[in-house]
């Protein structure tokens, strides 16, 4: 069974390019190959990476379901799964050190609980022939609820350094425990440090019971690759953001498998 990592947080707080740069971090320690999951039904994972998308389970769903309807019945008698069974290892998009599932949002009207089904399902199927799994959640608690993260060896929740951020980063241990998830090790970290606020953040962390593996500093090199559009997983490893957080990874001792 594969080492899942995944991410939780409020929106804008940095999950995705964290993922990104996680990614980068197992490749250089020579831990593949990786399985990135994007489970935002606002998919933007893959221009993290610079991959390009050429479907989504969203997309593959609604076609498949699009298909029965146009033919009165499933082709050759096949249920829904097996109907949908092909497309998705299809939709797997490879790349060097890594390969990408991504969710998407679904066309048709209607909650993403059938594609949030089907994400499970599928991690838990390809995860069998990858030693690391990379899990990039939507933004809020809505994936835990839908169970979207589940069986997680290490949860990295990611905050900016505000208040706030760290409250809403409480109620999702709060609903983790409720949902009492299959989660090992769950840390926070905090994003885009801008200042000497950190012992401040510290503090109210620990106030909140929330265990605090380290904090990156903000980085202006980020912000000029989202602006040029460049992938965040081609920062150089001696970027001020890349160095700090390859640093708390290393504290967290994830093991090889």
């Amino acid at each position: 069974m594969a080492y899942t990592i995944a991410f939780a947080g409020k929106g804008g707080t940095g999950k995705t390019s964290l993922a990104s740069l996680t990614i980068k971090y197992l490749i250089k320690k020579r831990r593949g190959p990786i399985l990135a999951i994007d489970a935002d039904s606002n998919s933007c994972l893959n221009e993290a990476l610079g991959v390009e998308v050429h479907t989504t389970i969203g997309k593959l769903r609604e076609e498949s379901l699009e298909t029965v309807r146009e033919k009165g019945e499933r082709p050759g008698g096949l249920s829904m799964e097996q109907l949908f069974d092909y497309p998705v290892q299809q939709a797997l998009i490879e790349a060097k050190g890594f390969d990408l599932l991504v969710m998407g949002r679904p066309e048709g009207p209607g909650c993403y609980c059938a594609a949030n089904h089907i994400i499970r399902k599928y991690t838990d199927q390809l995860s069998e022939n990858y030693p690391y799994v990379v899990i990039d959640n939507e933004a809020g608690m809505e994936h835990l609820s839908r169970r979207t993260t589940n069986k997680v060896n290490l949860l990295l929740i990611i905050s900016d350094p505000t208040f706030k951020g760290i409250l809403s980063a409480k109620r999702i241990m709060e609903l983790i425990i409720e949902l009492n998830l299959e989660i090992d090790r769950n840390y926070l970290i905090i994003n885009r440090l801008q200042g000497n606020e950190l012992e401040e953040l510290k503090k109210l962390s620990e106030d909140l019971g929330l265990t605090l593996a380290g904090a990156i500093p903000q980085d202006d090199l980020i912000f000029k690759f989202e602006l040029s559009g460049k992938p965040i997983f081609e920062l150089p490893e001696n970027s001020l953001s890349v160095q700090a957080y390859w640093k708390v990874l290393d504290t967290l001792n994830i093991p090889f498998v």
